[in-house]
């Protein structure tokens, strides 16, 4: 007695109506998901329209201490990683050349705002894995606070050699002290000469 293979069934024939709703379907999911993401970036800048805007990265500066190109990676109010700021571009991603000097700190990127933190404003340097959502080996990141109004913001930057981002620290850090020292020393002759006259 011959047994004969069983013919092998040919799949089923899909019909091109449902296929086409299908991707249809999901294309409408992934609209509705990116407006909703965009809305919620402009409550975002709607929310955060009282910050002032950074100051103008001036047309030239004493010699730099320090020069790095890299990764901006975003700005967030301090100490809270996820919460971006989306006014006057800041928590936008972007190429950064930054340049550090007795003035103050200039962030130029070259595809969106640039700015610039005077010396005085600036409140500090640390390095971190994390920030804006974003998030890399420890020490990956070089995160700068500054003060922008009534605000303390945090800038994270991915240094294009990473092992720049400690001496970027330390140089912060001594700038600040050493502004911080002049600007007390000077208050101190100030009231002086007041008491004087």
């Amino acid at each position: 007695m011959t047994f004969f293979a069983e013919a092998p069934h040919s799949a089923p024939v899909t019909h091109v109506g449902d296929l086409i709703g299908w991707v249809v379907g999901i294309l409408l999911v992934i609209a509705l998901v990116y407006w909703l993401m965009r809305q919620g970036w402009n409550w975002r800048k709607t929310v955060q329209s009282g910050l002032p805007e950074p100051a103008a990265v001036p047309p030239r500066t004493t010699e730099p201490i320090l020069e790095t190109e890299g990764r901006y990676v975003g700005t967030t109010t301090a100490g809270n990683w996820l919460d971006r700021v989306a006014a006057h571009r800041l928590g936008e991603r972007s190429l950064v050349e930054l340049t550090l000097s007795a003035e103050g700190l200039k962030v130029v990127r070259p595809a969106s705002q640039s700015f610039f933190v005077p010396v005085g404003d600036l409140r500090g340097a640390r390095l971190d894995k994390g920030i804006a959502g974003k998030v890399f080996p420890e020490g990956g990141l070089l995160v700068i606070t500054w003060q922008l109004g009534d605000k303390q913001l945090d800038t994270g930057i991915r240094a294009d050699r990473s092992s720049d981002h400690d001496n970027w620290v330390t140089a912060i850090e001594v700038l600040i002290k050493a502004h911080d020292k002049v600007t007390h020393t000077n208050d101190s002759k100030n009231d002086k000469n007041v008491e004087g006259a």
